[in-house]
C-alpha cells in the first residue's frame, strides 16, 4: 500500500524537514526490516537527505540553489517556473531508505528533507513500505 505525506511549503525555496512524518508512516504500517521508497509527486519539487541539526546548512543548500539556477527571464518556460523544474530535476524525486528494528536507517546527523522549489504550495510525498509485516 502506498501512503501520503501532505507538505506545506512557506517560500518559493525552502527545505522542510519530514523526518518524523516518514518515521510515523514506518511505525503505522508495523512493518520491522525492510525498505521505506519516498516519490515526490511533482516536477517542481524534490528529496534530499543532508544535515539535520543546523539549520544553517539548510540556509546554505537553498542560497546556494537560488545562485546555481536563478529565476531569470531568459527562460521560456510559460509559467515562469523553470528554475524551479531544473532544481528538482538536480536533486531528484526519489529517495530509498533502510528499516532496522521499524526505524528508519539515518545517521547521526541526517534528516529528510522536501525540497520545495515553487512555493508557497500543499505537496504530496508518496510513501511505500516494504519488508516483514
Amino acid at each position: 500500500m502506498i501512503r501520503y505525506i501532505t507538505v506545506k511549503s512557506h517560500s518559493r525555496t525552502e527545505l522542510i524537514n519530514i523526518t518524523d512524518q516518514v518515521q510515523d508512516t514506518v511505525r503505522v504500517s508495523k512493518v520491522n526490516y525492510g525498505l521505506c521508497h519516498l516519490c515526490v509527486l511533482h516536477t517542481t519539487a524534490g528529496i534530499t537527505i543532508n544535515e539535520g541539526a543546523d539549520p544553517a546548512v539548510q540556509r546554505d543548500m537553498v542560497n546556494f540553489f537560488n545562485k546555481l539556477v536563478p529565476n531569470d527571464p531568459y527562460f521560456t518556460h510559460a509559467e515562469g517556473n523553470s528554475d524551479a523544474h531544473i532544481k528538482a530535476s538536480i536533486i531528484g524525486v526519489a529517495k530509498t531508505l533502510f528499516i532496522d528494528n521499524s526505524k528508519l536507517v539515518l545517521g547521526t546527523w541526517q534528516a529528510i528533507y522536501f525540497c520545495e522549489f515553487d512555493g508557497p504550495r500543499e505537496r504530496r510525498v508518496a510513501v511505500k513500505i516494504t519488508g516483514d509485516a
